[in-house]
């Protein structure tokens, strides 16, 4: 088990280096003449001063020259002094996700997150549960920021709830072999899933003791973790490949939310 006093945060170097559109200063010369720039880095300085600092930032890569600098990213905070203690020493530090761009493309757009520090991975929650929070850049104010994340941390007992169905629900055999099967379909399309052969049984084998455990968080955590990382080999045209870690956190996003939608549907 990790201690959170020797989780360090991210400095303003750091962040430059994984995301230097962060810092950007005025936006990409495509956004309508109405377009108002505000600078990612003014919204963390904003959430610094709420208590949450940033443990970790991601940038796509810029598709087209005009849009390098400005493309979308992600900046993902985390506060030490709100926390989920579950049973069995299972902390969940509730996590604030901000996905933004500098090309007029993209709101301030604030998610959900979960990190676990059992297996150390970042979960989404599901807007099923815990709706986006949207601010446009005109108009953007601390009060608003201030306003907004409040109403999002009176929103954790919904979490809390969430959690405590999932680890009050146990999965018979074939229950956690249908989540299993139903959990790929949020990373393959339907017609992939047809042509390729995955052993169930290895995508619901725990990678650690903690996991070893037939109740719905247990078993959702482990699928999340395989899916999310790539830890499983799949057969297809008769050749065994290795699945890939998933590392384009818009997509990340999406199977993160799925999933949690996914096993609130198993929970009691």
């Amino acid at each position: 088990m990790l201690d959170l006093s020797k989780v360090d945060f991210l400095n303003n170097d750091q962040i430059r280096e994984q995301a230097p559109c962060v810092f950007a200063q005025k936006a990409s010369k495509e956004v309508s003449k109405h377009y108002t720039h505000i600078p990612t880095i003014k919204v963390i300085n904003d959430m610094r001063t709420l208590g949450w600092d940033v443990v970790d930032v991601k940038e796509v890569k810029a598709r087209k020259t005009s849009t390098r600098g400005f493309q979308k990213h992600l900046v993902v905070f985390r506060n030490p002094e709100v926390v989920i203690n579950g049973k069995d020493n299972d902390t969940v530090f509730p996590q604030i996700l901000l996905t933004n761009s500098h090309d007029g493309k993209n709101a301030f757009t604030f998610t959900a997150g979960l990190f676990r520090m059992i297996c150390e991975n970042g979960l989404v929650i599901s807007t099923s549960t815990f709706e986006d929070v949207k601010m446009r850049h005109m108009g953007y104010s601390f009060n608003e920021l201030q306003v907004q994340i409040r109403e999002m941390v009176e929103k954790l007992p919904l979490t809390v709830e969430s959690l405590n169905k999932m680890q009050a629900t146990e999965l018979g055999k074939n229950q956690a072999v249908e989540f299993a099967r139903k959990a790929l379909s949020t990373r393959f399309p339907k017609d992939e899933l047809k042509r390729i052969k995955i052993d169930l049984k290895d995508i619901l084998t725990p990678v650690r003791d903690e996991d070893k455990g037939s109740d719905l968080w247990s078993v959702f955590n482990v699928v999340q973790e395989k899916i999310i990382t790539g830890d499983f080999d799949y057969k297809v045209a008769g050749k065994v490949r290795k699945a890939r870690e998933i590392k384009n956190f818009k997509q990340d996003q999406k199977i993160n939310k799925e999933l949690f939608d996914l096993a609130l549907e198993f929970a009691n």
